[in-house]
């Protein structure tokens, strides 16, 4: 069978998400045609500061993400939300809630306010969080179409810091677990999808890089290598060493 990405009623070939911290035409470009990005973040703060209609530089067929950066509480995401549709961006909403401005942290607790009072306002929310398990389900029961756990804070490029807690989110909670932010290499991306991610999204890894479209095709192989070793499974991992041909048999001579 062919392996989609679902979200929110639909269907996805790419499982690389570019993300808004650093936007420029040349980034979008290599994420939809180096990358096969199919999901572009777009912070509406952003939109306002860009010179011309950022919205004609999108090509067709991708699938906007608004996010409500900015916002420091659920009410200020929902209002940022709203302005976002109104834009002609979509039901598709990533729910940033970020009051912290010395690490950048997602509130769990403000963003599972806003993604129930999105949900119920015909939104498909996709929230930004920090990978606790129950704030996950908070957030699943809310209606979050997705979750989206940070890796690292955002434009750290450190990796995985919150490897353990995001393989905790796969195992339980029965939604797409999209790792969001702190992603700085291919390999890193690899990883997270060979333990069960379905989507990675990345921007600074990307935009800092020395050759931004080789970058950008890096991390599409990346991710989709690991997406692929994922469905094949694991081999096994031992304590001790095992002979890879059989020990009986040998020629005698």
């Amino acid at each position: 069978m062919e392996d989609v990405l679902k979200i929110g009623g639909k269907e996805f070939h790419s499982r690389f998400i570019l993300g808004s911290g650093k936007f420029d035409l040349d980034l979008i470009n290599a994420a939809v045609k180096n990358a096969g990005a199919e999901i572009i973040t777009l912070a509406l703060r952003r939109v306002n500061s860009f010179t011309g209609n950022i919205l004609e530089h999108i090509p067709k067929g991708v699938t906007l993400l608004p996010n409500t950066s900015g916002a420091r509480n659920a009410e200020e995401a929902v209002k940022i939300a709203k302005l976002a549709r109104e834009a002609g961006c979509g039901e598709f909403i990533k729910i940033e809630v970020i009051h912290d401005s010395k690490y950048l942290l997602p509130d769990n607790y403000e963003t599972a306010k806003a993604c129930e009072l999105l949900a119920k306002e015909g939104f498909t929310p996709m929230p930004y969080m920090y990978p606790d398990l129950y704030a996950a389900r908070d957030m699943k029961n809310a209606g979050a179409a997705a979750i989206m756990p940070l890796a690292a804070p955002i434009g750290s490029n450190k990796g995985l810091s919150t490897r353990d807690f995001i393989r905790i989110l796969i195992e339980e909670i029965d939604l797409p677990i999209i790792v969001d932010a702190g992603i700085g290499r291919p390999s890193q991306a690899c990883e997270a999808m060979e333990m069960g991610a379905a989507a990675v999204m990345a921007n600074t890894a990307i935009a800092t890089a020395g050759n931004i479209v080789q970058m950008a095709e890096a991390f599409k192989n990346a991710i989709n290598a690991g997406r692929g070793a994922y469905l094949a499974g694991m081999g096994r991992v031992l304590d001790k060493a095992s002979a890879s041909s059989p020990l009986t048999g040998f020629i005698n001579g």
